[in-house]
């Protein structure tokens, strides 16, 4: 039977909140004035989605939308005072946003090579902060990041947005509570129909760009036509390709569902296998962990072809069956036989019940004075996206990593620790 849902539960969820709202309780406790939360949003590609999904949370003031390109926070600003009556200032430098002692919290949704150092630099300046899946752009950024959020006692959550869904909460504790049994294996996968990028030609910076600006930590290289503003992704330099895209999410769930932390070996295979260009990262890819205690956790990412053996987000497979999730929380659940003997469907829109969900977990561990309540608080995010960066490790390397599985750390291999922390441009190199 469905854990009975708490208030905290309730809360979290957007059907939750809407009775919640008309309780007289809730409704005094969002017009304290030591309830509103004042954030800035850095990054407006997918910020905006976020920076929606917190100004529809009363008592929330986005007071700053910041992006490098002055056309996107011009955009912002406009729809949000449009659309929920916000008046935010539109700016480039997030710097701006850290200076003003009346902002509570930042979020980061820059591309990867910022999350690490923004969110150091919001911490150091005592504000909290909301940083996008993956945490970090490589190994030694997600431990400054933990390092950081515990120096100074802030509210670090990272955008792995199923751990406030209530319908992957649900599951998550049924495989905790034994419904399939001992669970040893998980497996998902992300599959896509991303075309090709060409080959691009090194040309000036658009006027409306600071590209100055959206290199910030990451070492000087000439503006090329085809790399801004998504298809980064697919360099090393800023990205971390697929599995750090969007395998983060998939491995996240596995990680919670195995109660595993830290693997203690890494494989993968993989390659540019569709198109010829300038793309680093492969589109096809298979990492395999594995934990002590015999358990298992395997991805597969096919880019370019949207082909999949399975409609599941992440499966699940234990002693007496099997549990199959899919993206919004919908599971089912098949006894030893392949019998369905359990399952869940949820009701709403998923997308934005995800990105709503996950808001309002981080402004209420914000108003609690509780970061280490987070659903998705720093340290589990590292974790996650520390899974990411070792698949990467072992494809570049092209081998098998040893790992201690006490601390992450790759074991007896000079080359595969040269991927551990990355060169920074001059001044930048993240500092707690």
């Amino acid at each position: 039977m469905s854990q009975p849902i708490t208030r905290r539960q309730m809360i979290q969820t957007s059907a939750g909140a809407a009775l919640l709202a008309t309780s007289p309780i809730f409704a005094q406790e969002q017009s304290l004035p030591s309830q509103r939360v004042t954030i800035g949003i850095m990054g407006l590609q997918r910020g905006m989605a976020v920076a929606q999904a917190m100004a529809g949370i009363p008592g929330v003031n986005i007071k700053y939308v910041c992006d490098v390109d002055a056309r996107r926070a011009g955009a912002a600003s406009e729809k949000l005072q449009r659309d929920f009556d916000q008046s935010s200032q539109a700016v480039a430098d997030f710097r701006r946003i850290l200076d003003d002692k009346e902002v509570d919290a930042l979020v980061c949704a820059a591309p990867n090579h910022w999350h690490a150092p923004a969110t150091i630099l919001a911490c150091n300046a005592g504000k909290h902060c909301y940083v996008e899946k993956p945490c970090s752009h490589n190994p030694w950024e997600g431990e400054k990041m933990v390092e950081a959020a515990r120096k100074h006692n802030r509210a670090v959550q990272m955008g792995a947005q199923r751990r406030s869904n209530l319908g992957f909460q649900e599951a998550i504790q049924k495989l905790h509570d034994g419904i399939i049994g001992r669970v040893y294996a998980s497996r998902s996968w992300y599959n896509n129909l991303r075309g090709p990028i060409e080959l691009g030609q090194e040309a000036s910076p658009p006027g409306h760009l600071d590209y100055e600006l959206w290199q910030g930590p990451a070492p000087r290289m000439p503006y090329v036509e085809n790399r801004i503003h998504y298809n980064w992704h697919w360099f090393w330099h800023w990205g971390n390709g697929e599995l750090g895209n969007n395998g983060v999410h998939s491995l996240d769930i596995s990680r919670w569902g195995l109660s595993v932390d830290f693997p203690k070996s890494v494989a993968s295979s993989g390659g540019r296998y569709r198109y010829q260009d300038d793309q680093q990262t492969p589109d096809t890819h298979v990492a395999v962990y594995e934990f002590e205690d015999d358990k298992q956790i395997t991805w597969q990412g096919h880019s370019c072809n949207r082909h999949s053996d399975s409609k599941a987000f992440v499966s699940f497979y234990g002693d007496d069956g099997a549990m199959e999730i899919d993206g919004f929380g919908n599971y089912e659940v098949f006894d030893a036989n392949d019998k369905k003997i359990d399952e869940r469907k949820v009701d709403g829109d998923g997308w934005s019940m995800l990105d709503s969900d996950h808001a309002k977990d981080f402004i209420r561990a914000i108003r609690e004075d509780a970061p280490l309540s987070l659903n998705t608080e720093i340290e589990k995010g590292h974790k996650s996206t520390l899974l990411c960066h070792l698949g990467n490790i072992a494809y570049r390397t092209q081998r098998m990593l040893s790992i201690d599985p006490s601390n992450g750390h790759i074991l007896d291999d000079e080359e595969a620790m040269t991927y551990w922390k990355r060169e920074y441009a001059d001044g930048w190199t993240p500092k707690v």
